[in-house]
């Protein structure tokens, strides 16, 4: 946000710098001189005013940003921390613990989906082999008939 700031006074103030070099190069009377001179003098005292509040914005904020700071020091000063290895111990077992029991029930769940699933593959090819030895036995049959015939 300061760079903004910084940049728009930046801009203002070359604008006012190329209009001092624009009229110094006009070869114009004295008494268009002496209105754009008092122009220019108005636009040059507006453009401190600007930068004056500008100035005072960008202060303000760093007071603000500073006291927010100097608050969150003090607040992130105060509280301490106390550790116990024994409550600390006895919470790494706690978790280790309830870690290999939701391990192993994954491991029976997978184990038993791994049975089911060669059951049934078993049975598919059971069913296989019996289609496979039906059908072979009725081709072998009609061979025998058709053998039977041609003789």
């Amino acid at each position: 946000m300061l760079s903004s700031i910084c940049s728009s006074l930046l801009r203002r103030a070359a604008l006012v710098v190329v209009v001092f070099g624009a009229l110094a190069a006009c070869q114009k009377n004295d008494a268009s001189a002496d209105q754009v001179a008092g122009k220019l003098n108005d636009a040059a005292k507006i453009a401190g005013q600007k930068l004056d509040q500008a100035a005072s914005y960008v202060g303000q904020q760093v007071d603000a940003t500073k006291a927010a700071a100097q608050q969150n020091l003090e607040s992130a000063s105060a509280p301490s921390i106390n550790l116990d290895p024994n409550a600390l111990a006895s919470t790494a077992q706690a978790n280790l613990q309830n870690a290999a029991s939701a391990a192993h029930a994954q491991l029976g769940k997978a184990a038993s989906l791994t049975g089911q699933g060669l059951e049934t593959a078993g049975r598919k090819l059971q069913e296989w082999s019996a289609q496979s030895s039906a059908s072979s036995a009725q081709s072998g049959d009609a061979s025998d008939a058709q053998k039977q015939m041609d003789k």
